[in-house]
This record gives C-alpha cells, sequence and structure tokens, in this order.
C-alpha cells in the first residue's frame, strides 16, 4: 500500500484545518510556593504545528501535560474549538502523544504496537488491520509490521510511536521533546519527515522542544517561554528576525548585543554612539539621551575589503576562530563593541582567518534589531 492509498484513512487535506483550534486563557500551575506556569494564554489555528520552546524549566512540559490533562491548572482554561475541556479526563480528550522515550511494549510486535489505541477502542479486527496498515505505510514502516521495537533503529522507533499516536485519528498530536533521543544527522531527517507527515494528515500538533533549531524547521507557530511565562510567540522567521527582548534573540539563535546613546532621532532612524563608534540603526523611536539595545546576527555582518563601506563600520582584530564545514565562526574583538561574533562563509572565503588578524566590519542600518532589556518586557 502506498502513502497516497492509506492518504483516505488518516491524512486530512492540506489547508483545509481538520485539526482542532487550541486556546489556552491564562492558564496557571503552582506547586505550593513554586509557580511552573505563570498565566499563559496563547491561540493555535486548527491543522497548524505549534513548538513550544523554552530551556530546561521554563514550563513548556508543564504546559504540555495540562493540555494532555495530566496535571491539573491551578488557573485558567484549557479550550478546544471554544469548548473548555480544562476537568475533561485524558481518556477522553482523544488526544494522541509520542513520548521522548517512545514508550513501546517491547513485547508486542510493531502492527501490535501500532493496533494497542485501537483495541483499547474496541474497534473490530478488520478495521484495527485497515488502519494499522495505512499508519504504518503513512510512516514507510509497512515492511516492518512483524518485528519487535528492539529490532528497529532509533529513527524507526520513533516512527513507530507516531504512527501509534496517529491510528486512531486524535483530535490533536501531543510531542514531548520526540527527536532528542536520537544523534544529530538522524535528527535532521526526522525533522524533515516529520514535517512532512504533519502536511499530509492536517492535523493540529503540539511539539514541546529546547531545541532552537528544531523549532524554527517544524513550526508554523512558536512560542517562548522562560520562568513559566510566555516571552514571545509568532511565526519562526518573525521571532528569528524580529525579536522583542533580549532573552529571546539570545536563546534563539546567536547575537551580538549593542549598546549606545541616542544622538538623535527622525525619519525612520536613529543615530547612535558607542565610544567613540557612531551607529546608524533604522527603526526605534527612542529621544535623545536615551539608550539603546541592539541585536546584531553574525550572519548579517561582512568582512569590508579595501574601498568597500557600509551604514556601519568598525575595525577590529581577531581573536578567535573557529572552521564550521560551511562556514568560519570568528570572535573579533573590538576598541568601542566589544567583542563581535561573525558568521563567515567558508565557499570563497575573502580571508583566510587568524589570530591577530586586522579586519573592517560593516552591516546595513537594517541589520541590527532594537530589543527590550528582559526586565523592561511587557
Amino acid at each position: 500500500m502506498s502513502a497516497a492509498a492509506a492518504a483516505p484513512a488518516l491524512a486530512g487535506r492540506p489547508g483545509r484545518g481538520v485539526g482542532h483550534a487550541l486556546e489556552l486563557r491564562g492558564l496557571s500551575k503552582r506547586y505550593g510556593s513554586f509557580t511552573a506556569v505563570d498565566a499563559v494564554s496563547l491561540g493555535i489555528e486548527r491543522g497548524q504545528f505549534l513548538t513550544l520552546l523554552g530551556p530546561s524549566g521554563s514550563g513548556k512540559t508543564t504546559i504540555l501535560m495540562a493540555i494532555a490533562g495530566f496535571v491539573a491548572p491551578s488557573e485558567g482554561a484549557v479550550l478546544l474549538d471554544g469548548r473548555d475541556i480544562t476537568a475533561l479526563p485524558p481518556e477522553r480528550r482523544d488526544f494522541g502523544m509520542v513520548f521522548q522515550g517512545y514508550a513501546l511494549f517491547p513485547h508486542m510486535t510493531v502492527a501490535e504496537n501500532v493496533a494497542f489505541p485501537l483495541r483499547v477502542r474496541r474497534l473490530s479486527r478488520a478495521e484495527r488491520e485497515a488502519k494499522v496498515r495505512a499508519a504504518l505505510d503513512l510512516v514507510q514502516l509497512d515492511r516492518f509490521a512483524e518485528r519487535r521495537p528492539a529490532q528497529l533503529s532509533g529513527g524507526q522507533q520513533q516512527r513507530v510511536a507516531l504512527a501509534r499516536a496517529l491510528v486512531f485519528d486524535p483530535d490533536l498530536l501531543l510531542l514531548d521533546e520526540p527527536l532528542s533521543a536520537l544523534d544529530k544527522k538522524l535528527r535532521a531527517e526526522l525533522q524533515d519527515e516529520l514535517k512532512a507527515l504533519h502536511r499530509r494528515v492536517g492535523r493540529t500538533f503540539v511539539n514541546v522542544t529546547h531545541d532552537q533549531e528544531e523549532a524554527l524547521s517544524l513550526s508554523d507557530q512558536v512560542a517562548i517561554l522562560n520562568h513559566g511565562r510566555l516571552v514571545q510567540m509568532g511565526a519562526p522567521e518573525a521571532l528569528y528576525e524580529r525579536p522583542r527582548t533580549r532573552f529571546v534573540a539570545d536563546f534563539l539563535g546567536t547575537s551580538n548585543f549593542l549598546r549606545g546613546q541616542v544622538e538623535a532621532a527622525g525619519g525612520g532612524e536613529m543615530q547612535l554612539r558607542a565610544g567613540e563608534t557612531r551607529l546608524r540603526q533604522a527603526g526605534g523611536d527612542l529621544p535623545p539621551g536615551a539608550t539603546a539595545l541592539l541585536s546584531l546576527r553574525p550572519e548579517k555582518i561582512a568582512l569590508l575589503g579595501a574601498g568597500e563601506a557600509a551604514a556601519n563600520q568598525v575595525t577590529g582584530s581577531i581573536a578567535a576562530w573557529a572552521y564550521l564545514g560551511a562556514g568560519f565562526s570568528l570572535t573579533v574583538r573590538t576598541s568601542d563593541l566589544g567583542a563581535l561574533r561573525v558568521a563567515l562563509p567558508a565557499w570563497r572565503a575573502p580571508i583566510a582567518p587568524s589570530e591577530g588578524l586586522p579586519v573592517r566590519l560593516g552591516w546595513a542600518a537594517d541589520a541590527a534589531v532594537p530589543v527590550l532589556e528582559d526586565g523592561d518586557a511587557a
């Protein structure tokens, strides 16, 4: 059976939103005096892929468990298509779940593992067999139906867990760091497969991870959490290109932080001073005399050759460098801006990096983004 043939049994139509809309309203969870989740409100449209992203202890797993029904919120509500399901027990929520450790039954075959949710729901044998075949074909494991989990690779076991979570057509699919146990290369491959699977089935996915690349690669929307609070939520590109706070800019990728005093503002641009260095910054509306904090991504800084100019220019010397295959990571020491991280493509690089080498750096007026200190965030 082909993936196309399996589609009627499990897959939705991309863009038609066969999944369900999810909303959290003022969700909080306290354990004694400790607040794990602090008044989180967010919504995701049906059929979208949402990732809850944050460092350890940020509250993302607690939120996922509250959505699943395994954790009772101290305050707030969980709504599915506008219906309050906060008090509904887990077994009545009809959500699929994939855990970090797969949680497969070692004594069962692949087919028996996938069929387990259907047996619990007392489907007939014929219905079970048809749905299991469709689910295994969807994750490209139909040839492994009679094998045991121990006979499979980590990536194959993860796909079995996905098939088991999808086989009963769940309203939502919840993923608790499903790729974290895999090595980097296999994790990248499974990210592509998971994204394609989401498109095929059309269900609403909610994923938890601390891996920034995974969040950017997979998601329609990313909710960034810190200390139990929702810091910023949006499309991956918007979060990366336009972080609102220093925490978001620093956690999602790598960033340089430039601090300067506003000398003039107008015409959609600020003129800043950092020591003896003058900076031009597009955007921002701070008054003269205020201190501005800018986030500047390493890949947006160029090495300037003789005669080349840029809106912002600074000289320095290479303090450290590393070859990363596709590029070089440079740490350039400057007098007024401190150490700047620079990402330099390795293919036809204009220099051969070496410690102490003098360089001139430049970037456009709109390359950096004004951000708030974390304590100033709304």
